[in-house]
């Protein structure tokens, strides 16, 4: 494939990176992981996403408390990506943030960057309130819009082999009616 990785390669290869090296994320690689985000397929096309970069390290640090565990990782990040949206223009915002969410996660492995999937919906701060509310203080995004989840991103510390398609996951897959291979 002219020295290019395919789509199922990138995949096989894309891992949560939670230790991140001190260099940066280069600004190309982050423009092209933000586009991948934008470039996400919609409901209805109605793209209901918003994106907060950030790149401050003292916020960083503050938002690696923005769950009671599972974004320590935020602390020695050199960015993150939250992904909001405004909830009242549809009814499968979560779906169309997961997709932004998923297609960012892969950019970010097709271009050797580390990420990993920070779920904000339905989860508590390491404080009395919401994740939700944690950031929406934090980062100051209006009510109407609701946290999907953040994209932490970094240079990896390691990498590690790819995934293969076992035997395992080929058993979650059925024909025509569940049960049937």
């Amino acid at each position: 494939m002219d020295g290019k990785l395919d789509l199922l390669e990138i995949m096989r290869q894309r891992r949560s990176v939670r230790s991140y090296t001190s260099e940066e994320v280069g600004e190309e690689q982050m423009k092209k992981i933000i586009q991948a985000g934008l470039l996400s397929a919609s409901g209805r096309g109605i793209r209901p996403w918003e994106l907060i970069v950030v790149k401050d390290k003292d916020t960083l640090r503050k938002m690696a408390q923005c769950r009671d565990h599972g974004a320590a990782m935020l602390e020695g990040a050199d960015a993150a990506i939250v992904v909001i949206a405004d909830a009242t223009k549809t009814d499968v915002w979560t779906e169309d943030c997961s997709i932004v969410m998923s297609n960012m996660h892969l950019m970010a492995s097709s271009l050797g960057v580390g990420s990993c999937w920070i779920q904000g919906r339905l989860r508590v701060s390491a404080g009395e309130d919401s994740t939700e509310e944690y950031l929406r203080k934090l980062l100051g995004f209006p009510e109407n819009c609701r946290l999907e989840a953040i994209l932490s991103l970094g240079m990896p510390e390691s990498v590690q082999n790819p995934r293969e398609v076992t035997g395992e996951l080929w058993g979650k897959v059925h024909r025509e009616v569940y049960g049937k291979e």
